[in-house]
């Protein structure tokens, strides 16, 4: 609906640390059930623009709302997919005990239990692949199969919005695909609305509404294949940027690619234009 109030709304929006700034001026309204994708080299803010609406950071200019309130730490109606870390090989925590806390560990000390409780943990592990690894200790774990239980827990609250920091790292193409299309089957089923921060656009290029592209304090914002240009990407990187598709996947070039340089190319975003393969 038109008049819907929007799930995330940056007027102004501004992050900077001492004289540093991160990004400024940024205007941004994101839909109930859109899929924006949050692109740009490392250090531009991609993973800050995710604290600032998960009320863990505060903007130093400018307002920010979601779903027309400032945000608010903890909150339910948010789910988080925070960037892979990795756990302590004889931490005493199972799979499933660390998908739990996404329904209850808000509250120190209670974990979920009786039927209801269990069959939402099942449930949720099973959508993500999870079940045949679920009682192992998560220190033991894979990396990948780490990041499918944190993608869990993060939809076990049910929440309005999913905010995903490189949620595809230590994946391999064939979990790539399975974890960005079980995240948009929740998109389309529930409404619920996808910010997803990424190196490599390719995995969710069938599934984005539009980008959010970040870079030394400049942005674009529109749909794919508005901001993925070589004109636009030249645009913010200050530098020639050429973008082709090869084998259906976008590939970004730089001068230093025809140079000889690192060899580096591929859809993902550095903190030179040449994008590295996956």
């Amino acid at each position: 609906m038109a008049d819907a109030v929007p799930a995330i709304r940056l007027r102004g929006a501004a992050v900077a640390y001492g004289s540093r700034r991160i990004w400024e001026s940024l205007d941004l309204s994101v839909a109930p059930g859109e899929f924006l994708a949050v692109l740009g080299p490392n250090g531009v803010g991609k993973t800050t623009l995710l604290k600032v609406v998960l009320g863990l950071e505060r903007p130093s200019g400018g307002s920010v709302e979601v779903e027309g309130r400032p945000p608010r730490r903890g909150s339910r109606r948010i789910g988080y997919i925070p960037q892979q870390r990795a756990f302590d090989r004889d931490l005493p925590v199972r799979g499933r005990d660390l998908v739990r806390f996404g329904l209850d560990g808000h509250r120190p000390g209670v974990l979920a239990r009786g039927r209801e409780g269990r069959r939402r943990v099942d449930e949720v592990i099973a959508a993500v692949g999870a079940t045949a690894f679920a009682a192992a200790p998560v220190g033991r774990l894979s990396g990948g199969e780490q990041q499918r239980l944190r993608i869990a827990q993060a939809l076990l609250g049910d929440p309005a919005i999913l905010l995903c920091d490189e949620p595809l790292l230590s994946l391999d193409v064939a979990q790539q695909r399975v974890i960005t299309g079980l995240i948009d089957e929740r998109r389309r089923r529930s409404g619920t609305t996808v910010v997803f921060v990424t190196h490599d656009i390719n995995p969710v290029l069938p599934y984005v509404d539009r980008v959010l592209y970040l870079v030394g304090g400049r942005f674009a914002e529109g749909r794919p294949d508005e901001i993925l240009t070589g004109e636009r990407l030249s645009a913010l990187y200050g530098t020639e940027v050429d973008v082709v598709r090869v084998g259906g996947r976008l590939v970004v070039l730089s001068p230093e690619d025809d140079a000889g340089g690192d060899g580096h190319h591929g859809p993902v975003c550095p903190e030179q234009p040449s994008w590295e393969q996956p």
